[in-house]
């Protein structure tokens, strides 16, 4: 059985996680949740609340992670999931999870990116001369590493599929099934 690693960490969108976890276990992929160190970890629920200029935040799911990023050897999987959240904020300067995205990268693997997902992309330095969907206020920074933005629910660029944030849910997991079903079928 093909696995799939999410990488995340303490304030990931809680939905952002548990959707694509449970999807790509009901798709029969082995799935594993790595953060920066091997712990139980704190999601949060972002929404959308009328008359406000960006998302609130409130307390979410707790989740344990099956593994540290130190402890990932990237051979082992066939995709990467980079939820969104405020956990990408801070994994993205750590070296062990810029390691393992640059693995999925570099090899040309399926890999996920929604909402702030996509820093993790950027600092890991692969997005440049790509083009990348993700929650439209990281447009500066995607174009800041030389990406292209694009405000789209299921945006593919090679191997990459990223979107916007959870309520892109269906068009993004239904793209990244597509690639990843190609890339590592489930016998």
């Amino acid at each position: 059985m093909p696995k799939v690693l999410i990488v995340t960490g303490d304030a990931a969108e809680d939905l952002e996680v548990m959707y694509p976890y449970q999807r790509l276990l009901e798709e029969g992929y082995d799935v594993h949740i790595a953060a920066p160190t091997k712990k139980k970890l704190q999601f949060v629920v972002h929404d959308f609340v009328d008359g406000f200029d960006t998302y609130t935040e409130k307390p979410g799911h707790t989740w344990p992670a099956d593994i540290a990023f130190a402890d990932v050897d990237p051979a082992d999987y066939a995709a990467l999931v980079l939820p969104g959240g405020r956990a990408p904020e801070y994994i993205r300067g750590d070296a062990d999870c810029r390691r393992i995205v640059r693995h999925f990268a570099e090899a040309a693997k399926p890999i996920a990116a929604l909402c702030h997902g996509p820093l993790v992309l950027a600092a890991a330095g692969v997005l440049a001369s790509r083009s990348s969907s993700a929650y439209p206020a990281l447009a500066p920074d995607i174009e800041a590493v030389g990406g292209s933005f694009v405000d789209s629910e299921a945006h593919i660029d090679g191997s990459i599929v990223t979107g916007r944030a959870w309520p892109d849910h269906p068009a993004w997991m239904r793209e990244f099934l597509k690639v990843l079903r190609v890339a590592a079928p489930v016998d």
